[in-house]
């Protein structure tokens, strides 16, 4: 089996290639630095995948913004580019399409996390289908919570976990701001690649949300932090500061049940792994 992870030096593609090449041939693509040179942004014409692709898996993203200019590289990498990427693969014969969507793609312009990123993931979620389901392509489209894992580019998108750690490391008080303890949902990064390989060798189609089983709040995580790191560090709420809302959804386990693959990392675990890796790096 050859399979094209295209957004080759994204978080999760790093840590997902080497899960899917204990099975099967595994080829990156990007715009610099991969096997295979792609953009999602170029005309429809650029785009030609290597022959002899099975799957096509597709971790790409553009993370969105509020002025203009973020909002149209946000439509034409999540939405177009993706659509693009999806025709190249079904011209270059593939037989599986995989997207890696989120969660951010159920949001609705009721919450205050609604923005350019989470319509785009929509966006990009029901073109990808009306295209597969039109041309006979099978498409799975994955929805994971927030993303997290031992290496430190998924700082990026998930700022506080990461900051905890930068304090906990260095015993300073860990502040939270507002009077409420906000409910999060961690997925670590290791769980989510399993499902994908399993995924993929099992030919699931479908939409699904990939999350955790279980809800934490900012107070547990950053006392998991505190715990693993040995830290003499004290959370503190700033109720100056404005209430942080609450981020999660509705656990969905229709996709564990169909492939038998569960989250298996907890967040005491996977915290524990985060920390031992940045402490290696001292």
């Amino acid at each position: 089996m050859k399979i094209l992870l295209a957004g080759g030096h994204s978080s999760l593609a790093q840590v997902l290639r080497p899960v899917l090449a204990e099975f099967a041939e595994v080829l990156t693509a990007g715009r610099g630095g991969c096997d295979v040179e792609l953009d999602l942004v170029w005309p429809v014409e650029q785009f030609s995948l290597p022959p002899g692709v099975d799957v096509v898996v597709n971790t790409a993203a553009h993370f969105g913004g509020s002025d203009f200019d973020a909002i149209l590289e946000a439509e034409a990498v999540n939405v177009l580019g993706g659509l693009k990427l999806c025709h190249a693969a079904r011209k270059a014969g593939a037989g599986h399409f995989v997207n890696i969507s989120s969660t951010s793609a159920c949001l609705n312009g009721s919450s205050p996390y609604y923005g350019i990123y989470a319509l785009s993931k929509r966006q990009a979620d029901e073109a990808l289908q009306l295209y597969c389901a039109r041309e006979n392509l099978p498409c799975t489209i994955l929805r994971p919570s927030q993303l997290y894992g031992d290496p430190d580019s998924f700082r990026k998108h998930q700022p506080f976990l990461y900051s905890v750690v930068d304090q906990a490391l260095s015993n300073q008080d860990i502040v939270i701001h507002g009077n409420r303890d906000a409910l999060r949902n961690y997925l670590h990064a290791g769980d989510l690649c399993r499902v994908i390989a399993s995924v993929i060798g099992d030919r699931v189609e479908g939409v699904y949300t990939c999350t955790s089983p279980v809800d934490v709040s900012l107070l547990e995580v950053a006392n998991a932090v505190i715990r693993a790191a040995g830290s003499g560090s004290h959370v503190v709420f700033d109720r100056a500061m404005k209430d942080i809302p609450d981020n999660v959804f509705p656990y969905n386990d229709a996709l564990y049940r169909k492939t038998g693959v569960y989250p298996a990392i907890a967040l005491e675990e996977g915290i524990g792994r985060l920390v031992a890796c940045r402490l290696a790096k001292l």
